[in-house]
């Protein structure tokens, strides 16, 4: 129930953009790649999202099931 919860939020959740020194570091970056190269980078950039995003779901649960438990210690 918690994951329908969370994937129901998840369009109300706002994602950050780039930081400038991402934006920095990454577009010349990219600009220097063959073809090749850049899906093999954008491959990996998917990789480290998902990952961001099982951990956001991860922390979601348990900052759920924190709150749950500071409800009932109150209702006690």
């Amino acid at each position: 129930m918690i994951d329908a919860l969370y994937n129901y939020r998840q369009g109300d959740i706002h994602s950050a953009e780039f930081s400038d020194e991402f934006n920095k570091l990454c577009i010349p970056f990219e600009n220097s790649l063959n073809d090749e190269q850049i899906d093999v980078f954008h491959k990996i950039l998917d990789c480290v999202s998902d990952t961001a995003v099982a951990e956001m779901r991860a922390a979601y649960k348990v900052g759920f099931k924190d709150g749950t438990i500071f409800m009932r210690e109150v209702q006690e």
